[in-house]
């Protein structure tokens, strides 16, 4: 729901948040930003009068602090004079100052570019329109120019007759570019050291807005820079402020992901409250859990069904990692009530970009990405982006394979004319790793050996390679109404050959294995379509969405196991090499077609009722059919086919309440539908798991918008979970019932220029609450009681080491038990990770450190006593140099 600001009051609040429930608020009031009076030389003298009834004055002595026309040696003696609270409050304010020393204008074909160079990076822009003046005022800044404390251009193009930039108070610079008939369109960019503003004339026969909006777009590096993203679309599958949203949604953005050096997803999820490693099955997927609970990975909203569909650990070309709690059925169909991890993938920009990057670490970590941009042909409307990298990894466990992948996704985006888009994307991995089961339980922990001791045997390899390919076409028929349709196409093809541990004996420390080959190929049709409108009933503004979701997935699946060659080894004294090698000929254990069809209708209503009183509502209706055809195997000796269906109703509600601007208080309950796979004693089918989900909650934005915080209590229990038949060990009701409920807090941003944070808390209490073969009370695997993350930044805006950057933070997770059971625990965790990086013009160069204290720590467990128990990397060093042209 676009948001619009009325008015020129502004007020800052500047909250400390502790790791808990309270929170201290500190208003401190700003008087409305406007221009000091215009001082034009002669001859703009009359220019200036046309627009000067549209700039109100400010009666504010030049002496003040913060006026351009103090000078260097002045600010020095004011600030190490300060003798009250509200002098040292402006001293530390003036402390973060970015000066901009010069200012060029240049006229170009379109219409003109105002430069301006600067000390540092200057917070965005923002925006506002007078008359036919557009203006841009820019916080915590000052002009420090060489011939004088203001600057004017008068007639610099056709269509503009006055570009003035001059000081405000309380630290600000307003840019004010006058058109002769009518506002100007800007288009700012902001860079480490500047700030470059394209101004195209207005069109006078243009209809005139209703309000004191204007159309100006901040492109460039910004969004790259900042750790907060105000928006995100994952929760309501329109381009919605946070703060409007009634639901936690956090966003790891490419900022993080750089500065942390990621390589793998599971890293970047590290930021995020609630949210833990779910495991990579031997190197097969890398799933995850949210508040407990099986939580799937979409990319750009699509999912991947069928067989292993965990994400891959690539993350070349993601713009950012957007993360909704809670069951999310209604959009996305069949979840569970955790929630849904939806990776963001970057798109073709208009100005060309030229990125390239090469990582080298410990242990064999190579590494080099491109990443390419820009327009196709002159009128822009043909634009490109390409991105590649290969990843080689020699691993911290003693298998031969090591990891290698290649990976290349390039994108193409159309426009065809004002109204109408069409984007064709692919993306292909190609990956080689190690089948790399993990370790085993001994007694109530994980047994007491090396954790680059492995299980099976040096050879056990996997093989996959996946592709996706589409396309999302987008027309908008107005300004208030689009219609969207977008069509994937995936296809898996998995192999993975080697020894699976079933049995481990403790009292002599051999462990049982049996050789096992697994054939996987998986292809997905998807097709979505929505339309989004905007409109008013009276005074109530709605935002309506509307869609149908398609999709069918066919998967084929073969395993061959050999029950009748064990393989044994001793764990604390190991001798590999003696197991025979697995060749092509093992029994066939299983051969299954899986067929499947789904149908998703939804209607979305996000009603804003009263101005900060935000209302969303909608429903969506689910069905499936699933055909499963069993060929002759060791466990099927007979070929049968299946069909069953299923079909749910899910609903949602939520409201926000917004008491102040920056301020949302929010409530919200939705409903999830996860269809099972079991069957009964009678070979009928289980009823769908359902879910829902309680939520209660207060975001707010800091410091002008650049800090952000997210606390929220939710309460969320999964239903019909398939549990052991009580009249029949060998079959399978759905009578369980699993609980969690817990607090989280996310706090992420930039608290003053160059010092950037993220950091999360946890509290989840996930239990087993019915159950007919677990306890009742049983914590729920793999899910700490607590955990938390801190990572933050600091980079120098001025001076002689500009550019230079520090990091350091730390990922912490509390003891969890290992299986449902609640057989064995894993130990609570703290690894402690650092950066240092230096930035100077189009060069970066980074080193990363992790696990700095090289601690041997258990990353997930997955239900299982002998395998499954994945130990995670020891100390890792990674340095990088990038360059962007």
């Amino acid at each position: 729901m676009t948001k619009l600001t009325r008015g020129t009051s502004l007020a800052i609040w500047i909250g400390v948040i502790p790791i808990g429930i309270s929170a201290l608020f500190v208003l401190l009031p700003i008087r409305p930003a406007v221009a000091e009076d215009i001082k034009p030389q002669s001859r703009l003298n009359s220019l200036a009068s046309g627009i000067s009834p549209h700039l109100e004055a400010a009666d504010l002595p030049l002496e003040e602090v913060g006026s351009s026309s103090v000078d260097a040696t002045q600010r020095s003696e004011l600030e190490s004079a300060a003798t009250t609270v509200d002098e040292w409050i402006e001293q530390i304010a003036r402390a973060d100052l970015v000066e901009i020393t010069g200012i060029r204008v240049e006229e170009v074909e379109e219409g003109v570019t105002l430069q301006l160079e600067t000390t540092g990076e200057l917070s965005a822009p923002t925006t506002s329109i007078t008359g036919n003046a557009a203006i841009a005022d820019i916080s915590n800044a000052v002009l420090n120019l060489p011939d004088g404390e203001d600057f004017f251009a008068g007639d610099p193009a056709e269509g503009i007759v006055l570009i003035n930039v001059t000081n405000l108070p309380d630290n600000q610079v307003r840019i004010a570019i006058t058109g002769t008939d009518a506002p100007p369109t800007l288009n700012i960019t902001t860079v480490a050291t500047g700030l470059t503003v394209s101004v195209t004339p207005g069109d006078s026969t243009a209809q005139t807005p209703e309000d004191d909006s204007i159309q100006i777009s901040v492109t460039g590096e910004q969004t790259d820079d900042d750790y907060f993203l105000p928006n995100a679309s994952t929760a309501t599958r329109t381009d919605t402020p946070i703060l409007d949203v009634p639901a936690s949604i956090q966003v790891v953005p490419r900022k993080v992901l750089e500065d942390q050096q990621v390589t793998r997803l599971d890293e970047a999820l590290n930021n995020v409250s609630g949210v833990t490693s779910g495991g990579t099955f031997g190197n097969t997927s890398l799933d995850f859990n949210i508040r407990g609970f099986d939580a799937p990975t979409l990319r750009n909203g699509f999912r991947e069904f069928g067989g292993f569909t965990g994400a891959s650990p690539t993350i070349t070309n993601l713009e950012r990692v957007e993360v909704l709690k809670g069951p999310a059925s209604i959009l996305y169909g069949e979840i569970q009530p955790g929630g849904v991890i939806n990776l963001v993938t970057e798109q073709p920009l208009a100005e060309p970009l030229y990125r390239l990057e090469l990582d080298v670490g410990n242990r064999g970590v190579f590494q080099p990405q491109i990443d390419l941009t820009g327009p196709l042909n002159a009128e822009g409307s043909v634009l490109y982006r390409l991105n590649a990298s290969y990843f080689h990894d020699n691993g911290f466990t003693n298998y031969e394979q090591d990891t290698e992948r290649a990976f290349v996704a390039p994108v193409l985006a159309v426009k065809f004319g004002d109204r109408t888009d069409l984007t064709l994307s692919v993306e292909y991995t190609n990956e080689k790793l190690p089948f790399d089961n993990g370790l085993v339980a001994f007694g109530d922990g994980v047994i007491d050996i090396p954790f680059d001791r492995i299980t099976g045997e040096p050879d056990d390899f996997v093989d996959n390679e996946s592709l996706r390919l589409g396309y999302e076409l987008e027309h908008r028929f107005n300004d208030s109404w689009r219609i969207r349709n977008a069509f994937e196409y995936s296809n898996r093809d998995l192999l993975d050959v080697g020894f699976i541990p079933l049995e481990f004996d403790e009292a002599t420390g051999i462990l049982t294995r049996f050789p096992a080959r697994q054939d996987l190929d998986i292809e997905n049709f998807s097709l979505q379509t929505n339309i989004v409108g905007e409109f008013a009933t009276g005074s109530v503004d709605h935002t309506l969405l509307f869609g149908v979701d398609l999709n069918r997935t066919e998967d084929r699946e073969s395993a061959g196991f050999d029950l009748f060659s064990p393989s044994f080894l001793d764990l604390f004294n190991p001798q590999y090499g003696l197991a025979p090698e697995i060749g092509n000929n093992l029994p066939l254990f299983s051969d299954t077609d899986i067929q499947s069809d789904r149908l998703g209708v939804y209607l979305q209503n996000q009603i804003e009722l009263l101005d900060g009183l935000i209302l969303l509502a909608g429903i969506r209706y689910d069905t499936v059919e699933q055909i499963t055809t069993s060929k002759p195997s060791l466990s099927a000796p007979f070929e049968s086919e299946t069909t069953r269906n299923d079909d749910a109703w899910t609903p949602r509600v939520g409201i926000v309440y917004q008491p102040v601007e920056f301020l949302s208080l929010f409530a919200s309950y939705s409903q999830s539908f996860t269809p099972s796979l079991d069957t009964t004693s009678s070979g009928d089918p289980l009823e769908p798991e359902r879910g829902e989900g309680f939520e209660l909650g207060v975001k707010a934005e800091f410091l002008d918008g650049n800090l952000f915080a997210n606390l929220a209590y939710f309460d969320i229990t999964r239903q019909n979970v398939a549990t052991q038949d009580p009249l029949d060990p060998f079959a399978l009701v759905a009578t369980g019932k699993q609980r969690s409920r817990g607090i989280e807090l996310d706090v992420v941003g930039e608290i003053s220029p160059g010092w950037n944070v993220i950091a999360s808390y946890a509290y989840i209490d996930a239990e087993v609450t019915e159950d007919n073969l677990i306890p009742v009370g049983n914590r729920l695997f793999n899910v700490p009681e607590h955990s938390a993350s801190l990572w933050t930044t600091y980079e120098i805006q001025r001076g002689n080491l500009q550019g230079l950057g520090f990091g350091l933070g730390f990922n912490f997770l509390g003891e969890r038990e290992g299986d449902l059971n609640n057989s064995f625990q894993v130990d609570d965790f703290f690894l402690t990770n650092a950066a240092i990086f230096y930035r100077r013009d189009n060069w970066r160069f980074a080193l990363n450190a992790k696990n700095i204290f090289d601690i041997d720590y258990i990353a997930s467990t997955n239900n299982s006593r002998t395998n499954a128990i994945e130990p995670g990397a020891p100390f890792t060093i990674i340095g990088s140099v990038a360059v962007e042209f």
